[in-house]
């Protein structure tokens, strides 16, 4: 897969597997604001194409992403709140991005997430693979700031209020094992296959309904903080628009036939 720059990210696209590449390793991925342009332009751009069926995020160097750039923040002096203002309307856009994207996100984590970035990012993914010795932080309240990207909401809704509220206020170091327990991430990996099982869940998804996976997505999302009773009519409605599409006979015939389906993203 042919990896192309926008700004400080990567992204790549081959047989319906999007590869998006936090590429700023001597920082250990640390989001400054071109930083977070880069990564919206790369959203912005996934979002642009249409052969896209799963986007797997990785981080280059020895960690995922561990959260806003402190040093970065910390040159600002007085004039940080302003800095952060623009920092985290960004962030705020691209977990707004990933949201909404169509297709299904998945986040392999290697070495550290943390902060609103790197934590965030965790959140904000459909499906969470994890080395054996990623570790996971929240760490906001630890340096006087309080969750972003969308986590204070997220994070509740994945591992409960308690956990959640446990989390942000005492900031431990989650292992990968620990993670797993709470919910937080999908599975463990080992260390030297965490790529290898991350593309090979992403090939799964990509030969995946692309439809019934974007109306899924979408309804798990919507349905955040929102009431059983209210989503039950969209359910309703998106399960009968789906029933009408190519794909859904095609499954439905795969099923019968006890043969792989093989979907198009047809109408």
């Amino acid at each position: 897969m042919q990896l192309i720059e926008t700004g400080p990210v990567l992204l790549g696209l081959e047989d319906g597997v999007g590869r998006l590449v936090l590429n700023r390793p001597e920082a250990s991925n640390g989001m400054d604001v071109p930083f977070l342009r880069g990564l919206y332009d790369a959203i912005m751009t996934a979002h642009g194409r249409p052969d896209l069926r799963v986007l797997l995020i990785t981080g280059a160097g020895p960690n995922f992403c561990a959260g806003g750039d402190v040093k970065t923040f910390a040159a600002q002096g007085d004039a940080l709140p302003d800095y952060l203002r623009e920092a985290t309307s960004w962030l705020q856009v691209c977990v707004q991005g990933l949201l909404g994207l169509q297709a299904p996100v998945i986040a392999a984590v290697h070495g550290f997430a943390a902060g609103g970035g790197g934590f965030g990012l965790v959140c904000a993914s459909d499906l969470v693979l994890a080395a054996e010795s990623a570790r996971f932080m929240s760490g906001a309240t630890r340096v006087g700031m309080a969750p972003d990207a969308g986590s204070s909401v997220t994070l509740p809704q994945i591992v409960g209020v308690r956990k959640a509220m446990e989390i942000f206020l005492t900031n431990p170091t989650l292992t990968a094992a620990d993670a797993l327990q709470i919910g937080l991430i999908t599975r463990v990996v080992p260390d030297d296959r965490l790529l290898d099982e991350a593309l090979e869940l992403a090939r799964t998804l990509a030969a995946g309904a692309p439809r019934a996976q974007a109306a899924t997505k979408r309804l798990v999302w919507s349905g955040i903080g929102g009431r059983v009773e209210a989503q039950l009519p969209e359910e309703a409605r998106t399960v009968a628009e789906l029933s009408g599409t190519a794909d859904a006979r095609e499954g439905l015939a795969a099923v019968i036939e006890r043969r792989r389906p093989a979907f198009g993203g047809r109408e």
